[in-house]
């Protein structure tokens, strides 16, 4: 079994769809040569595939804010013990969190789950599953199924972009004819708001 920690998983994943501008750094230094305001810091490792778990992830405003935080990241690591493989610097993104899912149904083969992200998806357990690939109407149904869809269509009298988020769970219901051996995927959050829809965090497993 292989494991693609965010780094890895985003990379792959932006063959395909749209992903938070990001790279993976090893000093504070090549952080803020990178880092556009506000920015989100992450610790990359195996042993740390639920970052929040760990605290692993940090929001930053200025130069100031990120030398602070990096500097806290890498101190997680060395207190808990977590092997490191960098401090992933990715630009901030604003919108509606919503979780997007693939796995391997020993019935179905794969599925593709569309639901509310952030930490909700395991609070509520509301994500609809349709079998890979998934056409326009399976993308209409599995949104009008969900109990909060109206957080995910838009609030406070905006409207999301819709058709980017259909584009994007289409695209990603076809991996699974390229990569047979995708076991699992979670991207968590993708941000969708009324310009775009991206991938800011992501995971999979291979067989």
């Amino acid at each position: 079994m292989e494991v693609l920690t965010a780094y890895k998983a985003e990379k792959l994943l932006s063959k395909y769809v749209n992903v938070s501008r990001s790279t993976l750094t090893h000093t504070s230094e090549e952080a803020l040569a990178f880092a556009r305001y506000p920015a989100a810091l992450k610790l990359i490792s195996p042993q740390a595939l639920h970052k929040t778990e760990v605290k692993g992830v940090r929001f930053v405003h200025n130069k100031q804010d990120l030398i602070q935080q990096y500097s806290e990241l890498l101190k997680i690591a060395t207190e808990k013990n977590i092997h490191v493989e960098g401090i992933l610097v990715q630009d901030y993104k604003e919108g509606s969190q919503v979780f997007v899912g693939i796995k391997k149904d020993p019935t179905f083969g794969h599925v593709i789950g569309l639901g509310m992200g952030g930490i909700l998806v395991e609070e509520f357990k509301d994500v609809q599953w349709r079998t890979c690939p998934i056409k326009e109407k399976d993308f209409n149904s599995m949104l009008e199924n969900l109990k909060f869809k109206n957080i995910i269509k838009g609030t406070r009298g905006e409207q999301n972009n819709l058709n980017e988020l259909r584009k994007t769970l289409i695209k990603l219901s076809e991996l699974p004819k390229k990569y047979p051996h995708l076991q699992e995927m979670d991207v968590n959050p993708l941000i969708l708001n009324h310009k775009f829809a991206v991938v800011v965090d992501a995971r999979m497993v291979f067989e």
